[in-house]
């Protein structure tokens, strides 16, 4: 997923201008984020993304904006141009800069639907992550409910066990209240009672929590696709479905496919009906090795496809 880095261009104080490579589909990535927004943490407006974060000790906010062909980002609370440049670095995952979508592009093309579906969507990235274990949080939550559910949940974790923000800290965004949940803060936290939610769910987290204390590179990108999802799976509460969307979102892993997700099998049913995860594995062999790419495709038509 991660290619050749692009250069960053201007930098300003707390304002830095990040250089994107068109076709560059900012729509999608916004109402991706929207949609899948931690209440307090994050906030998604049109043309604007922002939150919290913690580096090093030091608590802060950003804001990202689309402008031309660049992003323009607004890091506040970090006064060191090294620390800065750790916060970019998550940046430029989260919104998929470093990506060549000529690349994309041509290995997705040997098949007709893929190639058809991005030349409808010829700027689609992948939705990254700032953090992988608040994104893996995010994905335990979300198993077996709808994403609305989810962020509903996500909220609730925040709100319970994350920690505040000052007003100073907030400055212009009073909307980010709170930083995500650390693993130190969940490992025995009673998440199952304060959220409601199943007790083998609860455990999932605090087994995740002590596996990120005990290896705090846990979800560092790169490495071969079946170490990464081996060593997802190890953990307790953690699935095929699960392991593959955390690989594609925050580990740079491009080929990751969660076989199973009944939207990648809706996008595919052409009136015969859906494919059985077998089916859909065999068919996806052709996308190889872009299939997280075609995954976002293909949950981008499903989407399309049930929006009235």
């Amino acid at each position: 997923m991660t290619l050749a880095p692009l250069s960053t261009a201007r930098e300003a104080g707390a304002h830095v201008t990040l250089a994107v490579r068109p076709p560059y589909d900012w729509a999608h990535l916004e109402r991706f984020f929207a949609d899948h927004a931690s209440p307090g943490v994050e906030i998604v407006s049109p043309g604007r993304y922002a939150r919290t974060f913690s580096l090093d000790g030091r608590r802060g906010t950003l804001s990202v904006r689309p402008e031309a062909d660049t992003l323009s980002v607004h890091i506040r609370g970090l006064d060191s141009q090294q620390a800065r440049g750790a916060v970019l670095a998550r940046v430029r995952a989260m919104f998929d800069l470093d990506a060549d979508p000529r690349a994309i592009t041509h290995g997705l093309g040997r098949d007709p639907l893929t190639a058809a579906l991005v030349a409808r969507r010829p700027g689609l990235r992948m939705p990254g992550a700032f953090d992988g274990f608040e994104l893996a949080v995010r994905a335990i939550l979300g198993q077996q409910v709808s994403v609305a559910a989810a962020t509903r949940l996500a909220g609730r974790l925040v709100a319970a066990f994350g920690t505040p923000l000052t007003p100073e800290e907030q400055g212009e965004e009073p909307g980010l209240t709170h930083l995500f949940p650390t693993p130190e803060q969940l490992v025995e936290a009673e998440i199952s009672l304060v959220l409601n939610m199943p007790r083998a769910r609860g455990r999932a987290i605090q087994g995740l929590s002590e596996a990120m204390r005990a290896k705090p590179d846990l979800f560092a990108p790169g490495g071969r696709l079946d170490e990464t999802i081996g060593r997802l799976i190890a953990l307790p509460g953690i699935g095929e479905w699960t392991a593959h969307y955390v690989a594609m979102r925050a580990m740079a892993q491009a080929d990751a496919f969660p076989a199973g997700d009944v939207g990648l099998m809706r996008a595919l049913d052409t009136g015969a009906g859906r494919p059985n995860r077998a089916a859909l594995l065999g068919r996806a062999e052709a996308w190889q090795p872009w299939r997280a790419y075609a995954a976002i495709h293909l949950w981008a038509e499903d989407a399309a496809r049930r929006t009235p």
